[in-house]
């Protein structure tokens, strides 16, 4: 354990000065938050002096772990030069090319500073490019702040509706009864009530928003039957189908929809293609993304963004992605597979029910005996949450950081070493949740 000593006095100015100390819930936690110091390859380091391996990588944003040398290296040159300007730079056409290059989806591409606002810009264009206002997205998906993006993101079996017919159930208290009106809920995995569903608003819809191994469902990928009946479903009743890679671009070369046979309207992304520095980006179809062209007229949808495209994330950016090149992305994912091996290895040393899902450099542990299949069977309870809850605070405590689902995201900076280790934590946290009687046997 920790010396909360520090942390705590920490926690207590924090609360002074925000809401409930800090300025993101993400890093809360019991008793108080942790304070990073150092970040260096695959670790961090606390205020406390505790190294973690760090498998959250602020929430998937670091592929190549903390400080880079030739990400920084490139970043100091820039900062030399200055951080921001009124006018262009070069750096950001070099970056632009490059994820052009990527994708034979992406024909053009704007920089914004999040994965919200690249998710919030993708619905704007949609939106302006059919001229429909409504908007479908899949129960219990995240993608973002943005009020018609997060509904249902939290929907529980108190008000998610029928599987017929699922609610739009809102997030945020005093989200618009409007908003939630023009948010079409699809089951996740399930083509057939999912076409059911659009089929009532097929003159209204505007986009389908998906992401194709969703977090917050279970990181269950999305089946290619499903895919395939959204993208005929959009093309055939003029709505734009809308792919948010904010988290999932890591998988592969190209993206996660580099595993799928369809090509996607419009995209969204951040975290990873920003090297450690906020970004987000959409791209897609020429004639989508120019609705926010205003060289021949006023813009359907205009487009600003005083930081968007700065040349400090864009120099990061470019770097980081010319490392995680081909061979990368399959060393990486190599490395995932057999951190998903090594987990379900020790799911049945444990003898617990429990297994792992996952794809590319991502995993999710669930203490369930069966994988689940939708956000409905990925729903977690209040006694799933209280073990859980336990067996993060082992594996935290024991030198892991996870994701707050219990999920884990590596990075290029990683080993079989970090791995190994990694497997040993979680086979003893499962070991001490049993023994407490917080999960019983197979």
């Amino acid at each position: 354990m920790t010396n909360p000593t520090v942390s705590s006095k920490l926690y207590e100015r924090a609360k002074r000065v925000m809401p409930g100390g800090c300025s993101r819930n993400t890093i809360l936690r019991k008793p108080h938050p942790i304070y990073a110091v150092k970040g260096e390859g695959c670790f961090v380091t606390d205020i406390e002096g505790v190294k973690r391996i760090d498998f959250a990588n602020n929430v998937a944003s670091l592929i190549h772990g903390h400080a880079h040398p030739q990400i920084l290296e490139a970043v100091g040159r820039q900062m030399e030069n200055g951080t921001a300007f009124t006018v262009g730079t070069e750096i950001e056409i070099a970056f632009a090319e490059q994820m052009i290059d990527r994708s034979a989806g992406f024909e053009k591409i704007r920089f914004v500073n999040s994965g919200t606002e690249a998710v919030m810009g993708c619905i704007k264009a949609a939106r302006a490019f059919t001229g429909r206002e409504k908007i479908a997205k899949v129960e219990g998906s995240y993608h973002g702040l943005y009020d018609y993006a997060e509904v249902s993101q939290t929907a529980k079996p108190t008000n998610w509706g029928a599987a017929d017919n699922p609610s739009s159930v809102p997030v945020a208290y005093g989200t618009p009864q409007a908003a939630l009106n023009d948010v079409v809920i699809i089951p996740f995995n399930e083509p057939a009530r999912a076409l059911a569903i659009l089929d009532q608003y097929k003159d209204e819809l505007a986009g389908i928003l998906l992401d194709l191994l969703p977090h917050r469902i279970g990181v269950i990928p999305a089946s290619p039957d499903f895919v395939a009946a959204l993208r005929k479903w959009a093309t055939e009743n003029g709505a734009l189908l809308i792919i948010d890679e904010v988290i999932t671009f890591r998988t592969n070369f190209d993206g996660a929809q580099g595993s799928y046979d369809v090509t996607p309207d419009l995209t969204a992304m951040g975290k990873m293609i920003g090297g450690g520095f906020p970004v987000g980006a959409l791209a897609g179809r020429a004639d989508v993304m120019d609705v926010m062209n205003p060289l021949y007229g006023p813009a359907l949808f205009p487009h600003y963004g005083t930081f968007s495209a700065n040349p400090i994330t864009m120099t990061a950016g470019h770097m980081a992605m010319k490392l995680f090149d081909q061979e990368a992305v399959i060393r990486l994912n190599k490395l995932a597979e057999r951190a998903r091996a090594a987990i379900s290895d020790a799911i049945k040393i444990a003898d617990v029910p429990a297994c792992v899902t996952g794809r590319g450099s991502m995993f999710r542990i669930h203490l369930k005996e069966r994988a689940p299949t939708s956000y409905r069977s990925a729903y977690v309870d209040p006694d799933e949450q209280k073990a859980l809850n336990a067996l993060l605070d082992e594996l935290f405590d024991n030198g892991l950081l996870m994701i707050e689902t219990c999920s884990g995201l590596l990075s290029t900076a990683m080993t079989h070493s970090e791995i190994d280790q990694m497997a040993e934590i979680v086979l003893n946290g499962l070991r001490k949740i049993k023994r407490n009687g917080l999960i019983g046997s197979l």
